[in-house]
């Protein structure tokens, strides 16, 4: 089949959004599939056509940005292009384009599949505000334009405005984890590079500094993990410099985190290894996100494939991972207080949240993944024959 995705941003941007896409192309590539991915060229130092994994990869000039979201003039006539030679369009929401591309499939008798990651929240201004008007137009339009919606969990669809009138054409399909297996070596220089002991509390969070993650709400939960713990510390990989449209969050959050000195400590992006190795010293992960713009929070899969249980906010689609493997506790979002208590809770019994990476990957791998989209695309095309 020929696959043509499209998104705002693809890799090496990094986000879930991006991962989840990457990670999907790549397997669907490795099945013999002929997949291409239009996108924008957010950074100009970036090609604007190049093979990744067996992917083609198609960057669009930005003309400008709104809010978060590239404005790029040439997507349409690219598109219509690649339409002619493409058996399935592959549309991956929040984005404004997702409408009048869904629109084009339709128009050329390609099939639809749009996958909805998550509803878009942005911080509050006016520029923001009418994006967000914008942006639910577009996705009301599009969904009703697609032959099928996926999302990650029925939980979040049917608590979706987006998606509660078009639940008849929702198809689950979890997202695609994959992470290695953690390496001893990794693990021991990791732990040497952060000075850990042996029995040393380490909570880890892994996202982009953005103002929906929660981050502040792990901070102000510290203090109370450390009365019982003194040296416990958090461990924060991902992104937290310079994170597109989160600039003035990261200012906000920069006085709290100063307080927590030696506890708090940001990792950076780390590679596939050493990301293993960061989930496996972590004692436990915490995903505290606070709003619908998570919808399932890849990363606590990621932890668990690794072996370590996980703290996640009880939002609609995010406290499934824990409900299905029973690798951790839900928590109200925006509670430092119940977080605090999640976290000691596993801290002081770790083994009754521990199960086996075979028992997590048959729900979650990214082969798994690839294989049910496959036969999704499969029975579009095969439908769209017999018409």
């Amino acid at each position: 089949m020929r696959i043509l995705n499209s998104l705002y941003y693809y890799r090496p941007h990094y986000s879930g959004l991006t991962v989840y896409t990457e990670r999907l192309a790549r397997h669907l590539a490795a099945r013999g599939h002929d997949v291409t991915v239009l996108t924008s060229r957010y950074d100009p130092d970036l090609p604007s056509k190049e093979q990744v994994d067996g992917v083609s990869v198609r960057r669009l000039p930005v003309m400008l940005k709104v809010s978060k979201g590239p404005i790029m003039p040439t997507l349409v006539p690219n598109a219509i292009r690649l339409l002619g030679q493409s058996d399935i369009l592959h549309l991956h929401v929040p984005q404004l384009d997702a409408a009048p591309l869904a629109l084009l499939g339709r128009l050329y008798g390609v099939p639809v599949v749009l996958t909805y990651h998550c509803d878009l929240r942005l911080p509050d201004s006016t520029l923001n505000r009418i994006a967000g008007v914008l942006s639910a137009l577009a996705n009301r339009i599009s969904v009703a334009l697609a032959d099928v919606v996926v999302v990650n969990t029925r939980d979040y669809a049917e608590e979706s405005d987006a998606l509660a009138g078009v639940l008849h054409k929702v198809e689950v399909i979890p997202p695609p984890i994959e992470i290695p297996r953690p390496a001893p070596q990794r693990q021991q220089a990791l732990k040497d590079r952060l000075g850990l002991i042996d029995g040393q509390p380490v909570i880890g969070m892994a996202a982009r500094l953005a103002s929906e993650k929660g981050a502040e709400y792990l901070a102000q939960a510290l203090p109370i993990i450390l009365e019982r713990h003194p040296g416990a510390r958090v461990l924060y990989v991902g992104q937290y410099e310079d994170v597109l449209g989160e600039e003035e969050y990261g200012l906000r959050l920069a006085p709290i985190l100063a307080e927590l000195g030696d506890h708090w400590t940001f990792l950076g992006i780390l590679d596939a290894e050493d990301l293993a190795a960061f989930f496996s010293i972590c004692s436990v992960t915490v995903l505290p996100s606070l709003n619908s713009t998570e919808s399932f929070g890849m990363v606590q899969v990621e932890a668990m494939l690794c072996g370590t249980p996980v703290v996640a906010s009880d939002l609609p689609g995010v406290r499934q991972p824990t409900a299905v493997t029973g690798m951790g506790i839900t928590v109200p979002p925006r509670d430092p207080a119940a977080l605090a208590e999640a976290i000691l809770e596993i801290l002081a019994r770790p083994e009754r949240f521990i199960k086996s990476r075979d028992e997590v990957a048959a729900h979650y791998s990214a082969d798994v993944i690839a294989e049910a989209y496959q036969a999704l695309f499969q029975s579009l095309t095969r439908h769209g024959d017999q018409k």
